[in-house]
């Protein structure tokens, strides 16, 4: 993989960001998802690599772009597998919360995870606790783990949760260990690549959310020295068929970090499209606009905060839609 695909990268998270922030705390989700897929879609075309979708949109007949299999670049440079998620955060951007990203993953071909589009049981944290965790385990035993990984104690131990009903019997064991909880409505890659640093308050990630969101998470983590364990959680036959589909014979299998994804190199590029404990959004300045985007390689563990000044008289890189 290219070394210089990472600043590429970062051109699409920025289109797409600067495209979906126009939407924020307008009401709008599916309008702030439309200009950000176009304009990350429009970027992908200039880029030079031989792309595979295998984490996008949807099915073909579901998404008119960024759909599952959909190839991706010029057809020139290496060939690669792309997990993409134009706006992390719809409702984040239709309300004007918090932590909305436009998010990109790239690995070697055929070793990204194909996640089926439904939910997975999750537990994700930084470096300091990577192999004392288990999914397994019951959720004081982890947070105690973390603590004497990180020398706290439990009760300086901050776990993010996504703030759902189904969610009440881990929220309800979380405060009887007696450690703290930030709730957050959406948006858990964000809050899985938060664990990893420590100016971000967050210590680990809890519960359930989108498998396809677990695999972005894991390529974050993986540049970071991180780790995340997924147990898929399918609902119904349609959706057990849907994991054979996709390859995975063992639905109770606990997915591992080279489960998720494979091989010694991969490229993580996230961009704010609102404000968050990591990353600044999208502001909007008279004549230019500004973005923060950060953006990671696994092979070299490089990890790097970009500012971005984009003139919004001139004639851009890529176009921003609204």
């Amino acid at each position: 993989m290219e070394r210089s695909l990472s600043m590429e990268l970062v051109r699409v998270t920025e289109a797409a960001a600067l495209s979906s922030a126009r939407w924020m705390g307008r009401g709008k989700k599916e309008e702030a998802d439309d200009a950000a897929t176009s304009a990350m879609r429009d970027v992908f075309d200039t880029i030079p690599m031989k792309g595979t979708v295998v984490i996008g949109e949807g099915e073909m007949d579901e998404a008119p772009m960024l759909y599952i299999g959909e190839k991706l670049g010029n057809g020139y440079g290496p060939r690669v597998d792309v997990a993409v998620d134009p706006l992390e955060g719809t409702n984040i951007v239709a309300q004007g919360t918090w932590n909305a990203l436009a998010v990109i993953a790239i690995a070697d071909h055929n070793q990204l995870l194909h996640a089926p589009d439904m939910y997975m049981d999750k537990i994700a944290v930084g470096p300091e606790a990577v192999g004392k965790i288990d999914i397994n385990a019951s959720i004081e035993d982890n947070l105690k783990a973390v603590a004497k990984a990180k020398n706290k104690n439990v009760e300086d131990v901050v776990a993010v949760v996504l703030n759902r009903e189904r969610h009440r019997g881990i929220i309800e064991e979380i405060r009887q260990a007696g450690a703290r909880i930030k709730l957050i409505p959406d948006g858990d890659v964000a809050a899985a690549i938060n664990t990893a640093f420590d100016h971000t308050g967050v210590d680990i990630l809890l519960g359930s959310g989108g498998a396809p969101e677990g695999v972005l998470a894991a390529v974050g983590l993986k540049c970071l020295g991180g780790e995340i364990q997924g147990k898929l959680i399918p609902s119904n036959k349609e959706e057990v068929a849907r994991c054979h589909e996709m390859g995975i014979e063992d639905i109770e299998k606990v997915l591992l970090m080279d489960d998720f994804c494979g091989g010694d190199d991969a490229i993580f590029a996230a961009t704010g499209v609102t404000d968050g404990e990591l990353l600044k959004g999208v502001q909007f300045k008279g004549q230019k606009a500004t973005t923060q985007t950060l953006v990671m390689r696994a092979k070299s563990g490089t990890v790097r905060f970009i500012d971005g000044d984009h003139s919004l008289k001139k004639k851009p890189d890529f176009v921003i839609r609204s």
